[in-house]
């Protein structure tokens, strides 16, 4: 059984470990940080196998050079010459495997141009997408456009109900105090903001999500939605999905 939990680093981001219950060997992602990566190896006695990367930010990427120079792990990412240290550069509809399980290669361009998130079909099925999907939210626009990140999101939200979103930032409460504010009469969502409320009083991860909760409350997959783009219109935006996704992702720039 593939296990995935977090390690959390800098202010707020999860650096997320893979492990087999059976071995030693682990995977992470988006390793922004190698001090909590490595002090977890040293302690548990584990041994890195695989580094995933999704995109070349440095908040993702700032611990892998340690982490290659000491433990010589393999490491998959996207094909970005600017990210140092990448063994196999992977591209849309490629595949790789991963402590056993066999993830596919999705990409999702809009927070950066590289961006690329991992899928495994499975029980569980398992979504790494760095900072495409939040829970309740998006990505910044950083490179991309609006359609770009619409059509990433547009592809990941037809994955299964149950697949598990492991996003890389804990942005949840204030992206689910957005939505509340986007989507007023969603009464989905009051019961999502209570349940992560709750876990961030215990200082417990809101993370995973499950892309069937996201579909329910988070607006940017949501943007079709009649009541949506009524509140988006608000702001500028016409009736079509795409517009009102661009108001959106503007509207939460300056919430």
């Amino acid at each position: 059984m593939l296990s995935v939990t977090p390690i959390p680093a800098l202010s707020d981001n999860y650096i997320w470990l893979m492990r087999q219950d059976d071995s030693s060997s682990i995977a992470v992602v988006d390793p922004g940080d190698a001090t909590p990566v490595i002090e977890l190896i040293e302690r548990e006695g584990l041994t890195l196998d695989t580094v995933l990367i999704t995109h070349h930010h440095h908040d993702h990427t700032g611990g892998l050079d340690e982490l290659k120079q000491r433990y010589r792990p393999h490491v998959y990412g996207p094909h970005n010459p600017s990210i140092a240290g990448i063994d196999t550069p992977l591209a849309d509809g490629d595949q790789c495997s991963v402590l056993g399980r066999r993830f596919e290669v999705i990409a999702t361009p809009g927070h950066t141009l590289d961006h690329i998130s991992y899928f495994a079909a499975g029980i569980p099925a398992l979504l790494l997408c760095g900072d495409t999907l939040f829970f309740g939210g998006c990505g910044r626009l950083f490179e991309g456009t609006p359609e770009q990140m619409h059509d990433s999101l547009t592809r990941l939200a037809e994955l299964p109900d149950d697949t598990l979103v492991f996003a890389a930032h804990e942005y949840t409460l204030a992206n689910l105090r957005f939505a509340k504010a986007a989507d007023p009469g969603n009464s989905r969502l009051d019961a999502v903001i209570a349940q992560c409320q709750a876990l961030r009083d215990q200082d417990r991860p809101t993370l995973p999500s499950h892309l069937g909760t996201e579909r329910e409350i988070n607006p940017f997959l949501r943007s079709g939605d009649a009541a949506l783009q009524a509140s988006a219109a608000d702001h500028g935006a016409t009736d079509s999905a795409l517009a009102t996704f661009a108001t959106l992702r503007a509207w939460k720039d300056n919430f």
